[in-house]
Parts: structure tokens; C-alpha cells; sequence
């Protein structure tokens, strides 16, 4: 049977519909674990972030650094293996780094209400 070129898993097993059934099973788990896994990894980025924004503050410097934006996505698109384009994980990257800056400008806020 054609898959349209997509090269499966050894584990995935589309030759019935039973045997579909469960690759959907184990598919939806193993997604479910890397879900997890990036959960944890991007919350682990956030921590650092907090790092970097109370770095920031110390030295004065804006939230938004473009040129530092272009150099981390130089850094995805250089560990780019597929399948995902370098245009995909591009927009993915911005909406991290934009949650990101919005983390960094609330715990500036946070800072400045506080010492009011």
C-alpha cells in the first residue's frame, strides 16, 4: 500500500485496519510523551529567561533584542534535521521567544509595582 512517500516507524503497521488502529494507539502515546518532554523543555527555557531578564534589568538593557532573535533562529535552522521546514520551526520559534519576552516584561512589571 502507497503512503503517499511517508517513510514509517519499524512499529508503525498500516496493513489492516486493526493493525492501524493500534499504530494510531501508539502513535497518540508516544505523542503524548513528547508533549510532555516539551513541556518540561520549555518551561526549563523560561527559567533561564527569567535569568537573562533580571540580567537585563541589571544592566539596563530592552527586553527585545533583535539581533540576539536572529542568532537563535540562525541556531534552530543550523540543527534543523527534518521533517520540519526551517520556515516552520522559524514561525514556532517566534511565538516561543515572543511568550518569552512576554515573560521577561511581567516580571519587570512585577519588580517595578513592587518596589513602589
Amino acid at each position: 500500500m502507497d503512503h503517499q512517500g511517508l517513510e514509517l516507524p519499524a512499529w508503525a503497521d498500516l496493513s489492516s485496519p486493526d493493525a492501524a488502529q493500534e499504530t494510531l494507539n501508539q502513535a497518540r502515546q508516544q505523542i503524548d510523551v513528547i508533549d510532555a518532554g516539551i513541556t518540561r523543555l520549555l518551561n526549563d527555557r523560561a527559567r533561564v529567561v527569567e535569568v537573562i531578564g533580571q540580567a537585563k534589568q541589571r544592566l539596563a538593557m530592552r527586553v527585545y533584542e533583535p539581533r540576539r532573535e536572529q542568532d537563535v533562529m540562525a541556531n534552530v535552522a543550523r540543527s534543523n534535521t527534518g521533517p520540519l521546514s526551517d520556515a516552520a520551526l522559524s514561525r514556532v520559534y517566534e511565538r516561543i521567544m515572543d511568550e518569552m519576552r512576554n515573560l521577561q516584561r511581567g516580571r519587570v512589571r512585577a519588580k517595578e509595582e513592587s518596589e513602589q
